[in-house]
């Protein structure tokens, strides 16, 4: 593939995954990034134009003009939903950011801090664990006031997305099924899950115990490499999706089962990952075919305990990489209709991104607190007491805006509202 403008061109976009575009616009109206700047070149269909002209060689990948436009992507895959035409818009996006980072020029201090987020604290849950706890005291101490008092208000709106606590004990390698076992799974914990949400974890693990499913933890995982992929450092993401298959593929369970949406759709791409890799792909291949979210795990096998009833006007929020990425809509509504006494009341544009996109609140601040406006209006509209994601990046990024604009919502990841149901009277 000599002759167009990438350096590399193991993942660069491809020309055939570029020729499905035709141009049509049906993807502007759904754009985050073109809804809140107008500009052609912030669309789908304008980046994809972009991605091409560096093929033809007439700009250069490092070029001021297509790296702004890359990187203003959130890559929230709404396109795909909406196209008649089939482009698989993610892997274009995160082949273009791949390429990108090889032309690109860094300084020592952006390296340093992509080195310490994607190979020190990502992969070490221990590590991490420890980075949560210490980001959640200082929130508590009112670092934030200081930090803005000294003129550090970027690293001051950093810190107002971490959760109000964080979560990282230990999970019990197995948890035994109540009743008649109806299927054996295993939980793939992640890296910000096991080290700040572990809670949700335990509470997954115990709404499918309660349905008939045995549940194994497996401590030999590692991080996805989901903002790896997203963030351009593809090499990265392939050594730890190998290092996944490896400790986990040959485990008898019938699905992987993941409880955030980003992680699910990124396993479930490991074939495309590690395509080029005669050694791997087969594996990578067999592992993606077994992975499940939870929400669509438990709605295929079905409730066959009764949860207890919860008072509370819920709305759901879809997370970009569960409803766009694989395509899972209908299936967490389902679960939260069966919960006695909770009333699901519609949330305008609920499949709108929520600007949290990975590290795309931490890249891009101002357009990610644009589209956190923008929903926390529609979910103030919506009247709901209770709103409720499916995504641990969802999850922090909506937590702040309830907190910056005030509102009377509590923010929940579905199967903590399931846990809380079960736990409150369910039989």
């Amino acid at each position: 593939m000599s002759g167009h403008g990438y350096p590399e061109p193991i993942d660069a976009p491809s020309k055939e995954l570029l020729s499905r575009c035709v141009h049509c616009g049906f993807c502007l109206p759904t754009c985050p990034t073109y809804a809140v700047l107008g500009v052609e070149m912030d669309s789908p269909r304008g980046r994809i134009k972009l991605m091409q002209t560096v093929w033809d060689g007439r700009i250069d990948v490092a070029s001021a003009g297509f790296t702004q436009h890359i990187d203003a992507c959130l890559d929230c895959r709404a396109c795909e939903t909406a196209c008649p035409s089939g482009v698989e818009y993610g892997k274009l996006v995160e082949g273009a950011r791949a390429e990108l980072e090889l032309a690109r020029k860094r300084g020592p201090a952006a390296r340093l801090v992509r080195a310490i987020a994607f190979r020190m604290l990502l992969p070490r849950p221990g590590v991490l664990a420890a980075f949560a706890r210490f980001s959640v005291l200082a929130k508590r101490l009112r670092a934030g006031t200081v930090l803005r008092i000294i003129g550090l208000g970027r690293l001051a709106d950093l810190l107002a997305l971490v959760p109000p606590r964080a979560t990282s004990q230990s999970l019990p390698e197995r948890f035994a099924p109540i009743g008649v076992r109806r299927g054996r799974v295993a939980l793939f914990s992640g890296c910000v899950m096991r080290a700040a949400f572990a809670d949700t974890n335990a509470a997954t693990a115990r709404v499918l115990a309660r349905n008939g499913i045995e549940v194994v933890v497996p401590s030999v995982q590692t991080c996805c490499g989901a903002l790896h992929a997203h963030a351009g450092a593809r090499e990265d993401s392939r050594a730890l999706a190998r290092r996944n298959i490896a400790a986990l593929d040959a485990l008898e369970v019938d699905a992987f089962i993941v409880n955030a949406a980003g992680c699910g759709a990124h396993l479930k791409e490991y074939g495309w990952l590690l395509k080029d890799d005669p050694a791997w792909s087969q594996r990578a291949g067999a592992f993606a075919a077994r992975v499940r979210d939870a929400g669509e795990y438990l709605a295929g096998v079905g409730l066959v305990a009764s949860p207890g009833a919860l008072r509370a006007r819920a709305a759901y929020d879809d997370p970009c990489h569960l409803l766009h990425g694989q395509k899972i809509k209908d299936q967490p509504r389902q679960l939260l209709a069966a919960i006695p006494g909770l009333e699901l009341v519609p949330l305008v544009e609920a499949d709108m991104c929520c600007g949290s996109a990975g590290t795309y609140n931490v890249t891009q601040p101002a357009l990610s607190k644009a589209l956190l406006d923008r929903k926390m209006a529609n979910v103030i509209a919506s009247g709901a007491d209770m709103l409720v994601t499916a995504n641990p990046g969802c999850q922090m990024q909506l937590e702040a805006g309830v907190q910056a604009s005030g509102a009377r919502v509590t923010v929940m990841h579905l199967m903590d509202v399931l846990d809380r149901a079960y736990q409150d009277g369910g039989a």
